[in-house]
């Protein structure tokens, strides 16, 4: 039992310092670096996907193999973030037609 304890407290560390070092990465890259706008934007892009990878393997426990509780739960992430991203499209447009 403590074994596994430790297992699952090294896997959350590690997925902290991943998710920490990718964060740290995109803020260089707009802030702190001279790249070109466009290298920016993919350095910020491919960012966020490593950063959803890391969240998916170390948070939420999804490995390779696929079962079917995993494909319900990307399923339902998905649709929470489909969600906030249209909600947020459809406000911002219906404010910016407003002004």
């Amino acid at each position: 039992m403590k074994r596994e304890a430790r297992s699952e407290l090294r896997r959350y560390v590690t997925g902290a310092a991943l998710s920490a070092a990718f964060t740290v990465l995109a803020f260089w890259a707009v802030m702190g670096s001279s790249l070109p706008r466009m290298t920016a934007l993919w350095v910020v892009g491919l960012s966020a996907i490593a950063q959803i990878a890391v969240q998916l393997r170390f948070f939420l426990h999804i490995g390779w193999r696929q079962k079917r509780e995993d494909l319900q739960l990307i399923l339902f992430s998905l649709l929470l973030l489909g969600l906030m991203i249209g909600g947020t499209i459809w406000i911002m447009s219906s404010l910016a037609s407003r002004m």
